[in-house]
């Protein structure tokens, strides 16, 4: 039930969803309380607008994925972690398993093992499957495109049932444990490190940071304001601004709730 809820509650905490809250109000308020039914509809266009637009979407962005910067050089550890969320399954018409935006997770732990920074990759994720055919498990997805770029597949370790966060950590734990590993390179996006980091920390888990597939750059955040014209600009709304804000937001959420049960 906790699944559900945590893929289905946060939706009223997203631009889209609110301002499509907002307009359902709109909607059955039009003819009866006009003033509400305007207010609801200015709040879904000022919803959209402040979350659609590059300031705030990039800064909200920045806030999470500069809490771990990269390092010059990463230390060498007895394990590289990927969390699962960087595949799409092998379904028609698709020809094998693709990568999404996360992607960059499963390439860079590949480059992380052929600098010999671990002699193993343990690939955690499951797959929510809401009926019988959604595919493997994301392990076994990310497992195949490493061995087709040429990890070997003896160094590569599944955990399959993780389906969110929280069980990546309990899960890679008790892998960690049986095979006496102690310190580990945690890969996944730089968005999504903040709140991985922290509940591996909880695990007891001495995880060092190794985050990838930052969305936001310095020269993008030094162009909001480059010139005037370029700061105006940045105030347009945009749909890939409100898809950086609600991924952002998703964290912050996550972070919350998370917080709330112990997790963190």
């Amino acid at each position: 039930m906790f699944l559900y809820l945590s893929k289905l509650l946060p939706l009223f905490f997203y631009p889209l969803g609110l301002a499509s809250i907002c307009l359902v109000v709109a909607l059955f308020m039009v003819w009866k309380r006009p003033r509400t039914a305007a207010i609801a509809m200015m709040l879904a266009l000022l919803i959209l607008l402040l979350s659609s637009n590059a300031w705030i979407a990039n800064l909200m962005v920045r806030s999470l994925e500069w809490q771990y910067l990269p390092p010059a050089q990463l230390p060498n550890t007895e394990a590289i972690v990927v969390l699962g969320g960087a595949t799409k399954p092998a379904l028609s018409p698709r020809p094998g398993v693709d990568l999404n935006e996360a992607g960059d997770r499963v390439i860079y732990a590949a480059q992380l093992y052929r600098q010999n920074k671990a002699p193993v990759i343990i690939l955690s994720g499951g797959r929510i499957n809401w009926d019988d055919n959604q595919g493997l498990a994301e392990s076994e997805d990310m497992a195949q495109v490493l061995t087709s770029i040429g990890v070997p597949p003896e160094v590569l370790i599944q955990e399959s049932e993780s389906l969110n966060t929280y069980q990546n950590a309990v899960n890679v734990k008790k892998i960690l444990d049986t095979r006496g590993i102690r310190q580990i390179l945690l890969v996944t996006s730089a968005m999504h490190m903040p709140r991985s980091f922290l509940i591996f920390k909880h695990q007891g888990i001495d995880a060092i940071p190794a985050p990838t597939d930052f969305l936001v750059t310095q020269s993008e955040i030094e162009a909001l304001s480059h010139t005037p014209k370029a700061a105006i600009l940045s105030l347009l709304p945009e749909s890939s601004n409100l898809h950086k804000f609600t991924a952002a937001a998703k964290e912050y959420v996550g972070m919350f709730v998370y917080r709330l049960r112990g997790w963190l």
